[in-house]
């Protein structure tokens, strides 16, 4: 019996599918409106701006901004814990779409600041890709 909860997975659908599968061949790829050329994540079935259905898949350059950030000194999750302190950010790809992910290789984690240049970093966490950031440069 484990000491504490599994680790939290993503629940892969239809509608997000690509995205994962994008992360598992190295790509941080968003979805974009066909229609009126809006871009976003997370992946949905129809455009938020004008709710049209037919959308496709774009490749993100990596590069971003730090848009907010909490950093966590106690643990939501028991499988967090001995992560501590770990940060959940609010980052703004170039290209447009924000997404919540975490900043990495932080000596100090007080050591950020809003518009903050930041760079993509894959990770596999408990056999699946995930993005991060660090800072740029």
């Amino acid at each position: 019996m484990p000491d504490h909860d599994p680790f939290p997975l993503p629940r892969v659908d239809e509608t997000n599918r690509p995205y994962w599968e994008a992360l598992a061949e190295g790509r941080l790829v968003y979805q974009c409106c066909k229609a009126c050329g809006h871009a976003w994540l997370p992946a949905r079935s129809e455009c938020p701006r004008c709710l049209a259905a037919e959308t496709g898949w774009q490749p993100a350059s990596g590069r971003a901004r730090l848009v907010s950030w909490v950093t966590y000194r106690k643990a939501f999750h028991p499988a967090f814990a001995d992560r501590l302190p770990y940060n959940v950010s609010v980052v703004e790809l170039e290209e447009g779409p924000r997404l919540i992910s975490n900043l990495v290789g932080l000596a100090d984690p007080e050591d950020l600041a809003i518009d903050e240049p930041l760079a993509l970093v894959l990770r596999e966490e408990h056999g699946v890709t995930i993005p991060a950031f660090r800072k740029a440069g």
